[in-house]
């Protein structure tokens, strides 16, 4: 059993997360600027602070906390909003863990596979492959950076860079399911995806087996946007209408951000598989029917 903290807790992933450490027996501690339940202990970025009763005896921190991509427009000032929330929250955890002379067996961080850059391409991205030159891609540099601080002080790092997580809680997947689905924009850019379970299975395998270094957290099965349209609209028994939504409508309304939306290449799992992960859901359409 292993006691493992968790920032971002309260999320998406955090609380799937959450659940499954617990049905293994480990100890799950959650940081929260509002905390409401027994294993949740504050801690504010923007004083500096962590109640260090929560860091105690820590073995491993999951770190998940920032600010959504995809949440507001990307104003300069909501741009440094989603940059420091992520690389300040490391940094505190960072200078905490020193002070208290901590000894974690692990530092298990998210980032995403906009480290790629958002572009569309027929190349398979792997963990080797070079960070592309774009604000996601900026994001995800300074997160990972960040990360890494804690190889300084000899403890392990584990990088999990994330594909769109597919949820029946949220989310993504909620967004997906309009009254009639469309492809949007070209419909030919890449969507790598995952399933919140295998995702947080992956998590598990960090703290579990002492899996450590970057991994794509993708799904092996590679779907453009309109493929996905064609298997959700199937899955939930929605029209499919091949008629996508334009460019310039999407741009209009989430301004720069409409990138995401827009753009996408394939992204290779293929590193985690080499490393003992075993999928549950390869197929788009498993995760679906699932969900």
């Amino acid at each position: 059993m292993a006691k493992v903290i968790i920032t971002g807790g309260t999320g998406l992933v955090g609380k799937r997360l959450s659940k499954l450490l617990i049905d293994k027996n480990h100890q799950v501690v959650i940081l929260s600027r509002s905390p409401k339940n027994k294993n949740e202990f504050k801690w504010d970025i923007s004083t500096n602070y962590i109640d260090e009763k929560a860091l105690l005896n820590a073995d491993y921190i999951i770190h998940l906390a920032g600010a959504g991509i995809a949440d507001k427009r990307w104003t300069t000032e909501r741009k440094q909003i989603i940059i420091d929330s992520r690389v300040n929250s490391a940094n505190l955890l960072f200078d905490k863990i020193n002070e208290l002379s901590i000894a974690l067996k692990g530092f298990i961080s998210a980032s995403g596979v906009g480290y790629y850059g958002a572009i569309t391409s027929n190349k398979i991205y792997t963990e080797t492959d070079k960070p592309g030159n774009d604000f996601l891609s900026e994001v995800c540099q300074k997160w990972e950076n960040a990360a890494h601080h804690f190889l300084a002080k000899d403890i392990p790092v584990t990088i999990f860079r994330t594909g769109i997580v597919l949820s029946d809680k949220g989310g993504a997947l909620d967004k997906m399911k309009t009254p009639i689905i469309s492809p949007l924009g070209s419909g030919k850019q890449f969507l790598p995806w995952i399933h919140i379970d295998d995702l947080c299975e992956m998590y598990i395998k960090a703290v579990e087996d002492n899996l450590t270094g970057i991994y794509n957290a993708v799904a092996p099965e590679h779907q453009t946007n309109t493929s996905f349209s064609k298997i959700l609209a199937k899955s939930i028994k929605r029209p499919f209408l091949p008629i996508a939504v334009p460019d310039f409508l999407l741009k209009l309304i989430f301004g720069k951000m409409a990138i995401i939306l827009l753009e996408g290449s394939k992204v290779s799992a293929k590193k985690i598989e080499k490393n003992g992960y075993s999928f549950r859901f390869k197929t788009l359409k498993k995760a679906l029917n699932n969900l």
